[in-house]
């Protein structure tokens, strides 16, 4: 299906380019698709990236921009970034542990990171640097690390104690880590794009699933799950990447200023992910169509006593030493 579209989305060569771009005659396109609404953070920073893009680069450059799986859907986005038949994309980090890069697999352990600063401190660190560097050899060039948030629980029944979980089906990305995760708890994990979350949610085919709110809210699944839990058990980012041998292919100076811009839509993609995220609990709750509850320390205890055997696990394939390492960079004040 991915190859019959390449005919569809023919790229500029890239030998027709000249060897600065601020002098070619021709227009550099980008497209950049990515699954998710317009306006969520991800969304909102892909349209900053473009304005960055187009407006200091004169025209020469362009970005299109296609939101909510308008191209492909988030179990295919991957290998059309490979084919070439889009040259951006953000998918969550989850996606890359199926690629054979199960280093990145450790972004789904539940609890790993207890604050953003500690995140931060890892993925824009040497450790962020090294787990790139894995994607190369898949002809993936990663360029940011970008936010979504913690993930919280949500389902047709309430969830509080670990106990409430067992039997129900929740929606999971495609991960073995997040389905052993599932497992612990004792519900049924069940795979599904992100496109069909919304209609198995109503249907009832998944009683629940576990995301961030601001996917949440703009994805209306708060008006089908009657209710939330803010268990913040664990975390969703996306790795902003690019078709490598597009990426290579690039004047010099196109490269920078593609760098430069991203680097100024990741600083803003993070402060927004905090702010929508903040914004869609206060609207989730306004809209009391599901009931919102914060789990007590004591009832967070004994969730991460039932989730945290996952890490010994996976420690194998992920890696122990970059286990150990990540955990001394978020034990680092």
């Amino acid at each position: 299906m991915i190859r019959s579209l390449l005919i569809r989305f023919v790229l500029l060569p890239l030998a027709a380019l000249l060897p600065s771009f601020a002098h070619a005659q021709q227009i550099i396109t980008i497209k950049f698709s990515h699954v998710v609404a317009p306006n969520t953070p991800k969304g909102q920073a892909a349209e900053k990236f473009k304005h960055l893009v187009e407006s200091r680069s004169g025209g020469k450059i362009k970005v299109q921009v296609y939101p909510n799986s308008q191209l492909f859907k988030d179990l295919d986005e991957i290998q059309a970034l490979q084919l070439n038949s889009v040259q951006i994309i953000a998918p969550s980090l989850s996606k890359f542990g199926p690629l054979g890069t199960r280093a990145f697999e450790v972004f789904d352990l539940p609890f790993l990171f207890p604050d953003k600063a500690s995140l931060y401190r890892v993925l824009d660190g040497d450790i962020g640097k090294r787990l790139f560097a894995q994607l190369e050899s898949k002809g993936i060039r990663g360029l940011a690390y970008w936010d979504n948030g913690y993930k919280q629980m949500h389902a047709r029944k309430p969830l509080r104690k670990v106990e409430d979980l067992r039997g129900l089906k929740l929606r999971i990305q495609s991960s073995k880590l997040l389905e052993a995760q599932m497992r612990a708890v004792g519900a049924n994990p069940q795979v599904l794009a992100f496109s069909e979350v919304y209609h198995a949610l109503q249907t009832g085919a998944v009683d629940g699933g576990e995301n961030t709110l601001s996917n949440i809210y703009t994805q209306k699944m708060h008006e089908v799950q009657p209710h939330l839990t803010l268990s913040n058990h664990g975390y969703i980012g996306y790795g902003v990447i690019a078709n490598k041998k597009f990426w290579e292919g690039l004047p010099a100076d196109a490269r920078t200023l593609l760098d430069k811009a991203m680097q100024e839509a990741t600083a803003f993609e993070r402060d927004m992910a905090q702010k929508d995220n903040n914004e869609a609990l206060e609207q989730i709750r306004a809209s009391k169509k599901t009931s919102v509850y914060e789990l007590s320390e004591i009832e967070r205890k004994s969730w991460q006593q039932v989730m945290i055997p996952v890490w010994k696990q996976f420690e194998s394939g992920i890696g122990k030493d970059l286990l150990l390492a990540i955990q001394r960079v978020v034990s680092t004040k």
